[in-house]
C-alpha cells in the first residue's frame, strides 16, 4: 500500500509543472494574438466602430493595461477557482460551453478507442503468431498503407461511398451511434495500422524472453503461451499509445468534427478561432491539456498494475 501511495504522489508532483506550463502557453496565446481582445469584443456586432477611448476603457475594464505578470497571476487565480472566463461570442461561461460539448467528443473518442482496441490488438497478435509468413507480410503492408492515409481524406471518401453512393450512413449530425460510425473509422484507421505493428513488435520481443522458453519447454501449446503469458507482458507500450491517443482524440478531433458537423469540443474551438474568441480558445487549451495530463496519469497507474518491476521499485 505504501508503495502505490508513494508512486501516485510522485506522479502527481510531476504533473504540477506540466499543468503550470499549459497555463503559461494558454496565456501567451492571448498575449500574442494578432488583434486586441478589447477591440474584438467591442466589434462583436460587426457594425459599430469603437473609438480609441472606448477601446482604452474596455482594456482597462478587462485588465489588459496591467503588466503581463499581473494579468497572468490574476487569470491563473481565476482558473484555480474553476472559472475559465466568458465567451465573447455566446456571452456564456466557457466551462458551461465545454461541458455541453464534452459528451459528444467523449462519445466519439470512446467509440474510436474501442474500434482501435478490438481491431488492432487481435490483428497484431495474429501477425506475431504468423511471424514472417505471407499473412504477416500482407497485414504489415496494409497497416503501413492505412497509417499513411490522412484522416480527413478518409472522411471525405467514406462520405462519398457510404452516404452519397450507398445511402447507408448520415453525412452529419449527432444523436445515435450511427452518426459516429464514419467519424470513428476515419479517426481510428491510422492508429489501427500503427497499433497493429506496435503490438506485433512488442509481442515478438516478449516471446524471446526466458520465461517463454520455459513455457515452451513445459510443452504448452504456442497459442496458449501467446494469450496467457505473452500478451499481458506486451501491453505496456500498447497502453502508452492508447492513453496518449485517447487524449489526442479529445484535444485534436477538430477537423473530423467539423467535416461531420459534430457539436463537440473540436468544432467549438474552430468557431472560437474564426470568431477570434480568445477566452474560449484559452479555456479550450486549458481544459484539453488537463484531460491529456489526466489520461497520461491513468497510463502511469496502469504501468504500476501491469509491471511487477515497478511495484518492486524497479524502472
Amino acid at each position: 500500500m505504501n508503495d502505490i501511495l508513494f508512486y501516485l504522489v510522485k506522479k502527481l508532483l510531476l504533473i504540477i509543472p506540466v499543468l503550470l506550463g499549459i497555463t503559461i502557453a494558454a496565456f501567451i496565446l492571448g498575449v500574442i494574438s494578432p488583434s486586441d481582445p478589447a477591440a474584438v469584443l467591442l466589434n462583436m456586432d460587426g457594425v459599430s466602430t469603437p473609438s480609441a477611448q472606448e477601446i482604452a476603457n474596455k482594456r482597462h475594464e478587462l485588465g489588459l493595461d496591467r503588466p503581463f505578470i499581473v494579468q497572468y497571476l490574476s487569470w491563473l487565480l481565476q482558473i484555480l477557482h474553476g472559472d475559465l472566463g466568458v465567451s465573447y461570442i455566446t456571452q456564456r461561461p466557457i466551462w458551461d460551453e465545454l461541458m455541453l460539448r464534452l459528451p459528444v467528443t467523449i462519445s466519439l473518442a470512446s467509440f474510436t478507442l474501442l474500434l482501435v482496441i478490438f481491431t488492432a490488438i487481435p490483428m497484431g497478435v495474429f501477425m506475431a503468431y504468423k511471424n514472417n509468413s505471407k499473412s504477416d507480410f500482407v497485414l504489415r503492408t496494409a497497416a503501413l498503407i492505412i497509417t499513411s492515409i490522412p484522416a480527413f481524406w478518409l472522411a471525405i471518401l467514406f462520405m462519398w461511398i457510404f452516404s452519397e453512393e450507398l445511402h447507408l450512413l448520415p453525412t452529419s449530425g449527432y444523436g445515435t451511434v450511427v452518426h459516429l460510425i464514419m467519424p470513428s473509422f476515419a479517426l481510428a484507421a491510422g492508429t489501427i495500422g500503427t497499433l497493429m505493428r506496435l503490438q506485433r513488435a512488442a509481442l515478438l520481443e516478449v516471446l524471446e524472453q526466458h520465461f517463454i522458453l520455459t513455457a515452451k519447454a513445459k510443452g504448452l501449446p504456442f497459442p496458449m503461451i501467446i494469450w496467457k503469458h505473452g500478451l499481458l507482458n506486451s501491453l505496456i507500450p500498447v497502453i502508452t499509445l492508447l492513453g496518449n491517443y485517447f487524449g489526442a482524440i479529445i484535444s485534436g478531433s477538430a477537423v473530423i468534427e467539423s467535416i461531420f458537423s459534430l457539436p463537440g469540443l473540436g468544432s467549438y474551438v474552430l468557431e472560437a478561432i474564426r470568431g477570434r474568441d480568445y477566452p474560449a480558445i484559452q479555456g479550450y487549451v486549458i481544459f484539453t491539456g488537463l484531460v491529456f495530463v489526466l489520461f497520461n496519469f491513468l497510463v502511469d497507474i496502469s504501468y504500476f498494475l501491469l509491471n511487477p518491476k515497478i511495484r518492486l521499485g524497479g524502472k
